[in-house]
């Protein structure tokens, strides 16, 4: 059975795996909005599952941390070995029906590489908060079209297109088409 992590509210409860995680590194909402850089009331309303987070704001509190967000969604995923990854074996972290990544993940410990299959909604975005962390990525554009900020600069890329930057620039994907879009990515280090 694959291990599916949603920040939906009705199903998996991204507030009570935040406050469990802040709770194990034994930091405060206080210090922990201190370390990351976000008001401790984000963090309050969080982790009461009123507020669910974009990728791009969770990421920026699990810095503080700190924590990839694959690690935050598979805490309690059993190491596996092997070469191979079916489908139902790859764990998928979305922020809503809109943005779903699977990723390849052989461990519970940090990659050098980590591999995605990312899927964006017409209309999906990574959160108006571009995203920033340590190391390189880039990736194709499968099928549709996105809209990928790095630093200052847009580019729409098609179906055959890439793209490959360090991550430390503020980045942000978005699919303003009507249709869905589809990339394979990778990091590293497998810091997301």
């Amino acid at each position: 059975m694959s291990a599916i992590y949603c920040i939906q509210p009705e199903e998996d409860r991204v507030g009570d795996r935040l406050r469990e995680v802040r709770e194990t590194f034994g930091f405060s909402q206080r210090e922990l909005a201190r370390r990351s850089g976000v008001a401790n009331a984000t963090i309050s309303l969080v982790e009461q599952n009123r507020v669910s987070p974009s990728l791009s704001s969770l990421k920026k509190i699990l810095d503080g941390v700190p924590m990839t967000l694959a690690e935050f969604f598979t805490l309690s995923t059993a190491p596996v070995e092997s070469a191979f990854f079916l489908r139902d074996q790859q764990p998928t972290i979305c922020t809503n029906t809109d943005v779903t990544m699977r990723i390849l993940r052989p461990g519970k410990g940090l990659s050098a590489i980590q591999i995605m299959f990312e899927s964006y909604a017409p209309g999906a975005h990574t959160g108006e908060i571009p995203l920033r962390h340590e190391g390189e990525e880039g990736g194709f554009v499968v099928r549709g079209e996105i809209h990928l900020t790095v630093g200052n600069r847009t580019k729409v890329l098609r179906s055959g297109d890439g793209y490959y930057f360090a991550s430390g620039q503020p980045h942000r994907f978005a699919n303003l088409s009507d249709e869905e879009c589809e990339i394979v990515s990778a990091n590293s280090p497998g810091s997301f």
